[in-house]
């Protein structure tokens, strides 16, 4: 990107800026979940650019490490100066809304990605929890039998996933089910293959 016009970001630009914010593994594994999910619901919704959904999911807690305090204020700042497109900043700071912004989830994207954030986390616990540690045999049955457990995965907030579920008009179940298979994509990646 140069400096000081508007540059649609690449794919290794985003990862780049990752890993410059962030070196802990289960946040950049997060990072590479909810990107993997982002192309997923994409493709899924029939829309045009998959690379700039999976670019938001990757960088959506680009701040979170460094600033867990000034979570999505800082983000903004960082992609400001970065010359990123006004819309990208709005998607990744939305997801925040409610917790740490007043950036309401308007778009489809940023309704997905409000929506699943949350949602890969319980994903990913409740994956570890099984005998083969993977994804690649889980059903979204497994996800819901632990989601009215509130002791497990206690910092996956419910009600975002629920309120994200009903912005975007699908069934909560469909909703887990279609994270697990775009998570399936990165299995490997994610630590999440296991011994199947």
């Amino acid at each position: 990107m140069k400096e000081g016009c508007i540059m649609v970001p690449t794919r290794e630009e985003a990862y780049d800026l990752l890993t410059k914010y962030n070196q802990s593994d289960s946040l950049i594994k997060h990072a590479l979940s909810v990107e993997a999910v982002m192309g997923h619901f994409a493709e899924l919704l029939g829309e045009e650019d998959v690379e700039k959904w999976k670019i938001i999911g990757l960088i959506h807690d680009l701040d979170y490490e460094k600033y867990p305090d000034e979570h999505c204020k800082k983000t903004k700042e960082i992609l400001e100066g970065e010359n990123w497109p006004e819309d990208y900043i709005r998607a990744v700071i939305s997801h925040g809304w409610g917790i740490c912004t007043d950036v309401e989830p308007v778009e489809r994207m940023e309704k997905v990605l409000y929506t699943i954030d949350e949602l890969t986390g319980l994903v990913t616990a409740t994956a570890l929890m099984r005998p083969s540690k993977s994804i690649l045999d889980m059903e979204a049955k497994s996800v819901k039998k632990k989601w009215g457990q509130k002791s497990f995965a206690a910092g996956v907030d419910r009600e975002v996933i629920k309120t994200g579920a009903d912005m975007l008009g699908m069934e909560l179940n469909e909703i887990i089910s279609e994270t697990i298979k775009g998570m399936r994509k990165v299995a490997e990646e994610i630590g999440l293959k296991g011994n199947v």
